[in-house]
């Protein structure tokens, strides 16, 4: 028998990726539907809850390595007997699968992954390739349900791996709350934001090859050549100084700016002009939803996978083609000139909202849809 209150949570991030967002929303909002929700935790990764909410225990495997976890879960599932082993990414969904068949137990076993999956190992080795293919493959099918963050992400992973389409459900992610859409944030304290006559363009993410921020700063330099205007790119990373380098080269630099990082990037979303993303692989998008539920004008990649879906097909913001800084700049002056409505943005992010998402998971995961407590 299990537990049919129960739900753990087998997660191991950086830290500060997509997932880690996800599980900070989606773990308190369970809870807040009167589950107990364990967090099992391998040691030293993510994600970090800043306050543990009623109803959570985070449990410590005793490993630093995720296979390591092994015999932890396997002593977890055979004392508390989940209803639901809920885990993402594909190392740690092997885990999972591996523990629950070693426990014995009838936890049903929902694995979750988040990225466009042929582009994502097109980079890493021939091993690390054949491995994670064969193992969405032929493991995946075992797992009661696989979700995923994008029909995008869906189809590619049925084609890619071979995994029944029909096995794969599209779960929109827990990205924004529902005090987002309605808050007022004040004006960042920056001398570059208010004044009307030059446009503040906002871009968001690691600085890194896959956001392809080099793409964004020669349309911007291609914008800036007919209008003034300026570049903000919020992030960390190791593309910093290479950047930095570009925008001197084309002379730009006096008006592009690399701040870093920024927990909570929403009053600078709320208060810029347009935001810009230009990613040339993505699972979802996750800021492109933050600056649509703040009612900014975006302009987007049509990168696999998860604009697309975001914006309708481009219903509420311009999509071009990965790479193309000529296209990206004339979509940029175009949305500067005729933006459209905040409120009308704002639906685009309606499925994103943490309560409805959190509702898909539960019905993804063959849980009653329970009203939040408190």
């Amino acid at each position: 028998m299990t537990d049919p209150g129960r739900i753990a949570c087998f997660f191991s991030t950086s830290g500060h990726s997509g997932v880690d967002r996800a599980a900070k929303h989606l773990i308190p909002a369970l809870a807040r539907r009167g589950y107990r929700v364990d967090l099992l935790k391998v040691r030293r990764h993510g994600p970090e809850l800043q306050e543990i909410p009623a109803g959570v225990e985070v449990i410590d495997l005793g490993s630093r390595h995720t296979y390591g976890c092994v015999p932890g879960i396997v002593g977890y599932l055979r004392r508390k007997r989940p209803q639901v082993l809920l885990s993402d990414k594909d190392r740690v969904n092997r885990t999972a699968l591996f523990a629950r068949f070693l426990a014995g137990v009838r936890a049903r076993l929902v694995f979750s992954s988040g990225t466009t999956i042929s582009i994502d190992l097109a980079t890493r080795g021939p091993l690390e390739r054949w491995i994670q293919r064969s193992s969405m493959g032929r493991l995946y099918p075992y797992a009661d349900r696989v979700i995923v963050t994008s029909a995008g992400v869906a189809d590619d992973m049925a084609d890619y791996t071979g995994l029944a389409r029909g096995h794969i459900r599209v779960v929109p992610s827990p990205v924004v709350p529902q005090s987002l859409f309605e808050v007022i944030l004040p004006r960042p304290d920056h001398p570059w934001f208010g004044d009307p006559n030059v446009p503040l363009i906002l871009s968001a993410g690691e600085l890194c090859a896959r956001k392809d921020f080099e793409t964004l700063i020669r349309a911007f330099a291609r914008v800036r050549a007919q209008r003034p205007c300026r570049l903000m790119i919020l992030g960390r990373g190791n593309y910093r100084e290479r950047l930095l380098s570009l925008a001197g080269e084309l002379g730009i630099a006096e008006d592009f700016s690399l701040p870093g990082f920024l927990p909570e990037p929403y009053a600078y979303m709320a208060h810029a002009d347009l935001f810009a993303f230009t990613s040339r692989w993505e699972g979802l998008g996750f800021v492109l939803i933050e600056a649509l539920a703040l009612g900014t004008p975006v302009v987007s990649t049509d990168c696999p996978s998860g604009p697309r879906e975001i914006l309708a097909g481009g219903r509420y913001g311009t999509l071009v083609p990965v790479g193309d800084d000529a296209l990206l700049a004339a979509a940029i002056s175009a949305t500067l000139a005729d933006p459209l409505p905040r409120e009308e943005l704002k639906r685009a992010a309606l499925p994103y909202e943490i309560e409805v998402s959190t509702d898909a998971y539960l019905e993804a995961m063959g849980l009653p849809c329970r009203c939040p407590v408190g």
